[in-house]
């Protein structure tokens, strides 16, 4: 058992819905991972907006559109399996993703927020339909085989999702 943040373990566990239970919702830590674009794109509002300035972006600055993003997994989850936009790079940040466009490090990001403050701070804003993920604190639990049918586990997990 672990109690996390749903976009860590989706992030970081390939086939996450196979591999591990999100037990119990606890009810803090909420937070979105969203699509964040410079505020002054004023005709990027949603994903296909930006599936188009992607294709654009290429033929007139001669490379991807640059994402900076902690979530790898997520990002080419939510842009190429949903979205079906190939035309973009990653670009690794660990910290401060949101300035990441203002120091020309990447175009538009892919980071958490839970008000927006600070990407409004940054003069980012958030795609209309740009969230990818909205977590939250889980109980988590490797899906083990010796672990099916324990009543123990149950029991546990019937006493936190009681107390939430």
């Amino acid at each position: 058992f672990g109690v996390t943040g749903e976009d860590l373990v989706r992030e970081d566990l390939a086939e996450a819905d196979r591999k591990a239970e999100f037990c119990a919702r606890l009810g803090f830590g909420h937070a979105d991972v969203v699509v964040a674009v410079p505020e002054i794109w004023l005709d990027v509002d949603t994903m296909a907006d930006l599936g188009d300035v992607a294709a654009d972006f290429r033929a007139r600055h001669g490379r991807r559109l640059a994402i900076a993003t902690k979530y790898w997994r997520l990002t080419q989850q939510f842009f190429s399996g949903k979205h079906g936009i190939q035309l973009y790079r990653i670009v690794e940040s660990l910290g401060a993703t949101e300035g990441a466009p203002a120091a020309g490090q990447a175009d538009i990001i892919v980071d958490i927020t839970s008000t927006g403050s600070t990407l409004r701070a940054n003069h980012l804003k958030i795609l209309g339909d740009g969230v990818v993920l909205k977590s939250e604190a889980c109980l988590v639990r490797a899906r083990k085989a010796e672990h099916e049918g324990n009543a123990r586990i149950a029991e546990i997990i019937a006493a936190i999702k009681a107390a939430v």
